[in-house]
């Protein structure tokens, strides 16, 4: 079994867990305002995605910095989404980095990444597909304090009950 290829898994399958639970309340609750990182949820979910894209591209051999500003002139048009679009867009990057990832023979293969904000470092496609997940996880964390802020339960998505359910 390949870990890194797993935990992208997991936060495939937490990022529509949660999503499918906050589809069950009303429709309003993605764009309430709250105190938190992002003002609401739905840009709370644009930024997972759009980041999930940027990673992609650099997976995908794409200059970091090239990469995050394509990625960012996302944001203006998926800030705005319904649940079912993120739904729709998640499942389509994952299909996209599924296919990726069984192009790939060595998910420990190391690629020179040059991130504007660190640096140039050799990173193996494996830590990146970790830091997706772990970048997601954090961010479906602010989700469930958002959805408590307006008096909603959220859903588990811990790494726990994925292996239960998958």
């Amino acid at each position: 079994m390949n870990h890194a290829k797993h935990m992208y898994e997991y936060h495939v399958w937490a990022n529509k867990v949660l999503l499918e639970r906050i589809k069950e309340l009303p429709s309003n609750v993605l764009y309430e305002e709250v105190s938190s990182s992002y003002p609401n949820i739905a840009q709370t979910f644009s930024h997972i995605y759009v980041v999930d894209v940027m990673w992609l591209q650099a997976l995908k051999g794409i200059e970091m910095q090239e990469a995050l500003e394509g990625s960012m002139a996302l944001l203006e048009r998926t800030n705005s989404y319904s649940v079912d679009e993120f739904i729709k867009s998640f499942e389509e990057v994952a299909s996209q980095y599924e296919e990726w990832m069984n192009s790939q023979k060595d998910l420990e293969q190391k690629m020179n990444l040059n991130n504007p904000w660190s640096g140039a470092r050799d990173t193996a496609y494996s830590e990146i597909l970790f830091h997706v997940a772990n970048h997601g996880t954090y961010h479906r964390g602010n989700v469930t304090t958002m959805l408590r802020q307006q008096g909603y339960a959220s859903t588990m998505t811990d790494f726990a009950l994925y292996w239960y359910q998958s």
